[in-house]
């Protein structure tokens, strides 16, 4: 996981069309916040040839969220 933040810090996207868009909390899982707080980045995984489950979530105030079962369940790191 430290790869994707060191890319998520430095401004860096994956060529997944998601990443870095808003994640907009659907699942109603993560607190609840406006549009547009929360947004979601691809965590490749090796051996899959497309962007598989796994993402991290990043708040506005810096939280993250990692879901390795794409949005089914999610479990706060920071």
């Amino acid at each position: 996981m430290a790869p994707v933040l060191a890319r998520v810090d430095s401004g860096q996207r994956d060529p997944h069309r998601n990443d870095g868009g808003v994640f907009r909390n659907r699942e109603r899982l993560l607190p609840q916040r406006p549009g547009g707080y929360y947004r979601e980045y691809v965590i490749r995984t090796p051996g899959i040839g497309h962007a598989g489950p796994q993402r991290l979530v990043v708040g506005q105030d810096g939280e993250l969220y990692y879901t390795s079962d794409h949005y089914r369940s999610f479990r706060r790191i920071r």
